[in-house]
């Protein structure tokens, strides 16, 4: 997640190009431009567990995956986020260094960036309006957290805390068993 140093009053572009030019991730939020640490061990092993599973499933089909290095953008509130999992279903979703119509987001937390994910990131993933799923996971303990979207617009979250629950990704029609999520983690 972020560090607390900042940089103030970035247009979109200064930024963007900024991104092009660093060795490191910075996410965006209305102009202030915050560096990100890098993810921790169990982050990525959750994280690498997750994407070939999807990679495998959308094979052939136009669903787009996509790992932290890739950008979502909010339009509307001028924020870009770097999920640790995207995917995108619209076939003209395809900017180059960033993408605004997601399906599923994916992301890790740790009690440090907890809050960060479950509020600031959550209300404002849920503007956009292609979303229809947005999953936490936690990197410590067996806790998985599905935010989904019903066809009235309203969100729901289902709680997964056992390892032999299943995760049931509707966004892309897989299920992934908690178990496997969870492989190699150590707690």
């Amino acid at each position: 997640m972020y560090t607390h140093t900042k940089f103030l009053n970035f247009s979109v572009d200064e930024y963007l190009q900024f991104e092009l030019e660093s060795r490191i991730r910075h996410e965006y939020l209305a102009g202030q431009v915050y560096p990100m640490r890098e993810d921790s061990d169990h982050c990525k092993v959750i994280t690498s567990n997750i994407l070939p599973r999807l990679r495998t499933h959308l094979f052939g089909t136009d669903y787009r995956i996509y790992s932290s290095e890739m950008k979502i953008r909010i339009d509307d509130l001028d924020i870009f986020y770097y999920p640790h999992i995207c995917v995108t279903c619209n076939p003209q979703d395809r900017e180059k260094f960033y993408k605004h119509q997601p399906c599923l987001i994916v992301e890790v937390f740790s009690s440090a960036t907890e809050r960060i994910y479950r509020n600031e990131k959550l209300m404002n993933y849920r503007r956009l309006k292609s979303l229809q799923e947005y999953v936490l996971v936690c990197e410590s303990e067996i806790k998985v957290e599905v935010y989904r979207k019903n066809n009235q617009n309203n969100w729901f979250v289902e709680k997964l805390l056992q390892e032999e629950d299943n995760l049931k990704l509707a966004s892309v029609d897989l299920e992934i068993a908690i178990a496997d999520i969870y492989e190699d983690v150590k707690m």
